[in-house]
């Protein structure tokens, strides 16, 4: 694309937009630059003699490669605590059906009330730190994984670029750019474009091959500890349910009743709290969750008084 000097009070930028008239597109044009209060992403009317009609664009700044656009939609957006969501829903999840599942097959198997009090704080305890360990382990490991995973592709790019280029022309493909038919398509000069560009930057290529290989950026990585903690705090906090009940009754019968209760309620909290994330029908996976740990429930019970006996008998 061809350089055009301005004044400094200007800045060049590139105009990509959707025209409702067939025009050229990638034109450089020279625009005034925007004040410190204009609106990112807005939508700019371009004239130079023609009628002023509204497109969406994105501006792109020649010199520093910086676009001017609306950060307030991707507030829509969970953050970096997407890549923790998981620990969150299985360590809370666990800790409220695992629990109470344990404190519905020892009531079945006929303890009382202290003795279930006592077995629920053991599988909280138990189940916590498993929880955190399990999470802990394999986090590290995933990433411990990725990680080799980047250095023999680091180690690929230098010993083997041509191959690599060929690697990456096939990856584009994934994310949208066509296969080009002849030389002068425009999926050719973008193809040609990028891959010159990653052939004389070899971090670059690396990190590309990597996000489109094995779907890994420095935004998707994460910590052990934080998998870890995470699992076993919201597994602590879920399995309450099931125990605070025994905690403040003798009567095993009115305990059991309000751990059901309880864990229900929080069952159908946690499936809504999900649907907030996922942008799901919340009352469709708050159902699915209730009938997993209703009909878990009942099996354990079930196999408690089974136990009890053979046991007795």
């Amino acid at each position: 694309m061809a350089e055009v000097d301005v004044p400094q009070e200007q800045v060049k930028v590139v105009q990509i937009a959707e025209e409702t008239e067939k025009e050229p597109q990638d034109k450089v044009t020279d625009v005034e630059a925007p004040p410190a209060d204009m609106k990112r992403g807005a939508k700019l009317n371009q004239g130079s003699g023609r009628k002023n009609r509204a497109s969406t664009m994105t501006l792109l700044t020649v010199d520093n490669s910086k676009s001017f656009y609306n950060h307030d939609y991707k507030k829509e957006h969970i953050g970096e605590s997407r890549e923790y969501w998981r620990d969150m829903i299985l360590g809370v999840n666990d800790g409220l059906v695992s629990t109470f599942l344990l404190v519905t097959g020892v009531y079945g198997s006929g303890m009382d009330a202290k003795d279930i009090l006592l077995t629920s704080i053991s599988g909280t305890v138990a189940g916590a730190i498993s929880m955190a360990a399990g999470e802990y382990v394999a986090t590290k490991t995933q990433e411990e994984v990725k990680r080799a995973e980047c250095a023999l592709e680091e180690k690929a790019v230098k010993e083997h670029k041509k191959d690599e280029l060929r690697f990456l022309n096939d990856l584009l493909t994934s994310i949208g750019i066509p296969e080009a038919d002849d030389n002068e398509s425009e999926e050719f000069k973008v193809r040609r474009t990028l891959l010159g560009y990653y052939e004389k930057n070899d971090a670059a290529h690396v990190k590309i091959n990597v996000a489109l290989a094995f779907g890994d950026v420095e935004s998707s990585q994460r910590s052990p500890y934080i998998a870890g903690l995470t699992a076993f705090f919201l597994f602590t906090v879920g399995a309450m349910s099931s125990v605070i009940p025994f905690a403040v009754t003798d009567n095993k019968q009115s305990a059991l009743i309000a751990s059901f209760v309880a864990t229900m309620v929080l069952i159908l909290l946690v499936g809504g709290v999900k649907t907030w994330a996922t942008k799901g029908v919340w009352w469709v996976s708050a159902l699915e969750n209730l009938i997993i740990t209703a009909g878990g429930g009942g099996i354990a019970y079930g196999i408690g008084v089974g136990f009890d006996s053979l046991v007795h008998k």
